[in-house]
């Protein structure tokens, strides 16, 4: 199948970007490293095209009826200007996708879904679409840049009439950016040290790139916004969470709401009433070594126990560290796990989120 481009992908070449293949895309990994990139993003500013994240809109005078229906958060708290996390449960206990949902206005959402997931989640919206309203996909029209940093505000400020500061945390608004009407900025982030995203239509991508370009601003690949992501201890679909684990275990319990009724609320109620039997937990190295996607978790013995969902060699902090499922009796923190890296088990312990403290 061949790999679809995102409208940035003549810019990216040009800034010398390591092409690769990711949620049907040929994406950016990295420009001039990956250390290099994650800490120019938690110090000063970088940019990430991300373009081949998923926007559904959801319109009519039943649109929150369905956005209620397919996610374990409670949607009634959005207001116009108002972003929240979420996920859409499967009926098996595990979960679609994660997701964020915009409330554009009291019957309109945007739905934004994970690239990789995209067709998936679209029919699954779909086949739970029988309420007053329509879905529509503009994945395939709209460009997104995430620009993320400390000094993300002070960098943008000057292409925009809308005061960034004012943007907080999980809020959005419309504005004119670089000179183009009605782009849409928010303020979700991914990668812990803030910023924004800039969601225009494809046409105004090169604009909006050279203008961000001629102000200093650096690209960065999906490597460091790995590394930035899981120091955080932001859970990526596909790794940490999955069609097979269910929102309890993977600790999202805090997005998953039973004052309603949505996709398998029963089953995950059950659940939560008679306890969760494994969970995702952090955890950092005590041996030398770097925990990668795929290894066993085990216990003192060598019998497995886990695996590790996501793991890296940690930029900001020095330490090798990681994410995994375990069993019950392990998941507090300081309690001791192995981790096997060849013919090895290397100690390691469980800490509390995130691993890295701005």
């Amino acid at each position: 199948m061949e790999l679809k481009k995102t409208a940035f992908y003549d810019k990216l070449i040009e800034a010398g970007a390591k092409m690769v293949p990711f949620a049907g895309y040929e994406m950016a990994v990295q420009f001039e490293g990956l250390v290099k990139e994650h800490h120019n993003v938690r110090e000063n500013v970088g940019s990430f095209d991300v373009s081949h994240m998923g926007e559904f809109f959801v319109k009519g005078k039943e649109a929150l009826n369905l956005v209620e229906r397919i996610t374990s958060n409670d949607a009634t708290k959005l207001t116009p200007g108002k972003i929240q996390y979420s996920c859409m449960p499967n009926d098996q206990g595990g979960i679609v996708d994660d997701l964020l949902v915009y409330c554009i206005s009291e019957e309109e959402y945007m739905l934004v879904v994970n690239g990789a997931c995209l067709d998936k989640d679209w029919a699954w919206v779909n086949k739970h679409n029988t309420f007053d309203c329509t879905i529509e996909n503009r994945s395939d029209e709209i460009s997104l840049l995430a620009v993320q940093g400390p000094k993300a505000a002070e960098a943008l400020q000057q292409f925009t009439d809308v005061n960034l500061s004012e943007i907080t945390y999980y809020t959005f608004t419309h504005g004119t950016f670089c000179g183009i009407n009605n782009i849409l900025i928010s303020a979700t982030g991914y990668t812990g040290s803030g910023g924004f995203e800039i969601y225009m239509p494809n046409s105004a991508a090169h604009t909006i790139w050279d203008a961000l370009k001629d102000a200093g601003i650096k690209p960065a690949g999906l490597g460091a916004r790995d590394t930035l992501r899981l120091e955080m201890g932001f859970c990526l679909y596909g790794n940490d969470i999955d069609d097979t684990t269910s929102p309890l275990e993977a600790g999202l319990g805090w997005i998953t709401k039973f004052t309603k009724d949505f996709v398998n609320s029963d089953y995950l109620a059950k659940q939560k009433e008679e306890g969760i039997t494994r969970r995702l937990v952090a955890f950092e190295l005590l041996d030398r070594g770097v925990p990668r996607q795929g290894y066993d978790i085990t216990d003192a013995e060598g019998n497995k126990i886990g695996n590790v969902t996501s793991g890296t060699m940690s930029p900001s902090t020095g330490k090798a560290i990681g994410m995994g499922y375990v069993p019950k009796p392990m998941m507090k923190a300081d309690t001791e796990i192995y981790i096997a890296v060849r013919k090895k088990l290397l100690k390691a312990k469980v800490v509390k989120l995130p691993f890295y403290k701005a």
